[in-house]
């Protein structure tokens, strides 16, 4: 009978060639990422290796707020808190402690492990657009204290944070070197890619579904809504300030406006602007914004005008953003071969 039904005409998507679709544009940005490289690299780009290499850091924010926002439901309006507290431990670890990767990155995920449990448990006490604001002013609060501390170095932030070297055995990987450290966050950024699909198709990725859809429905199956959103919250936190951990790496400094509202708000529109509940939606969006800031940028100082302009036209033209299309495009064209 459902054949009967279907008959003339394409079979609807599946799920299956739903994550297939996103899987393959998840191999596409990657391929286009070491395309990139290697022709930076042959013309002896270092600013564009730079600039790459920030897209990549601000798209790890990115991803944890497509696992809040896209997959959990949850709008962060403040989830710069945890990638500028991320920024300054691991610049504050390489500076007094050691100048160590390794230790600086176990170091953030440790307290920021503490600090978004913290956050968490006063976050998620509240829903929709109050937990947005909780969230939101949680941010504001320690980006007031952090630009008023001196021991922080207040408004000018940390300077001469020393780029550390990594003892690969064989060989050594100097995080100075712009492309090594490309390469380096572009590794890191598909581990995580990996790690957040792969953990969606689990029960816990599929607990923050069905929180999305129906929170209430959720509990009544007998599970507790609470439990996981605190789990996604802390997941999002670690995600956040790891990214902002390489960040000091990159620039050799830090500052309190890494936990400006500015910060959260383009994490946000990354995501929206790539496709949310996604994940490889927000890389795709912060390399897009990145790059369009930098062109936009070279011509006018009011590049932020232009940029908001193409913003509300891409959310009302294209609401599920680049991925939301690209992925049904690829599912029409391989059902009809």
């Amino acid at each position: 009978m459902a054949d009967v039904l279907t008959l003339g005409r394409a079979p609807a998507p599946t799920a299956g060639a739903r994550r297939s679709a996103v899987r393959w544009l998840s191999y596409a940005f990657f391929a286009i990422a070491l395309l990139f490289a290697a022709v930076a690299a042959a013309l002896g780009d270092v600013f564009f290796f730079r600039l790459a290499t920030e897209s990549l850091i601000f798209g790890g924010l990115a991803l944890s707020v497509d696992l809040l926002l896209g997959r959990t439901g949850l709008l962060p309006l403040g989830q710069a808190l945890f990638f500028g507290f991320g920024a300054y431990v691991s610049a504050l670890t390489l500076k007094h402690l050691a100048p160590s990767l390794p230790l600086a990155l176990a170091v953030v995920l440790v307290s920021g492990t503490l600090v978004g449990l913290v956050g968490g448990l006063i976050a998620i006490r509240a829903k929709g657009v109050y937990f947005a604001l909780i969230s939101f002013g949680l941010a504001q609060v320690v980006s007031k204290i952090v630009f008023n501390t001196r021991e922080l170095g207040a408004s000018d932030g940390l300077i001469g944070v020393p780029a550390p070297i990594i003892n690969l055995g064989v060989a050594s990987l100097d995080t100075a070197h712009a492309p090594s450290f490309f390469l380096l966050v572009l590794a890191g950024m598909a581990a995580l890619l990996a790690l957040l699909m792969r953990l969606m198709d689990t029960p816990f990725g599929r607990q923050l579904d069905a929180i999305r859809t129906n929170e209430h429905r959720l509990a009544f199956l007998g599970f507790d809504p609470w439990r996981y959103k605190l789990a996604a919250f802390v997941l999002a936190a670690d995600i956040a300030a790891l990214s902002g951990a390489l960040y000091p790496m990159l620039r050799g400094f830090v500052s309190p406006e890494l936990m400006f509202f500015q910060v959260s708000g383009n994490a946000v529109i990354n995501v929206i602007v790539g496709g949310t509940g996604t994940f490889v939606g927000a890389l795709y969006g912060s390399a897009l914004l990145t790059a369009l800031k930098s062109v936009v940028g070279s011509f006018t100082a009011h590049h932020a005008i232009v940029i908001g302009a193409l913003f509300v036209v891409s959310v009302i033209f294209f609401p599920k953003g680049l991925v939301g299309y690209l992925a049904p495009a690829l599912e029409r064209l391989w059902s009809r071969r």
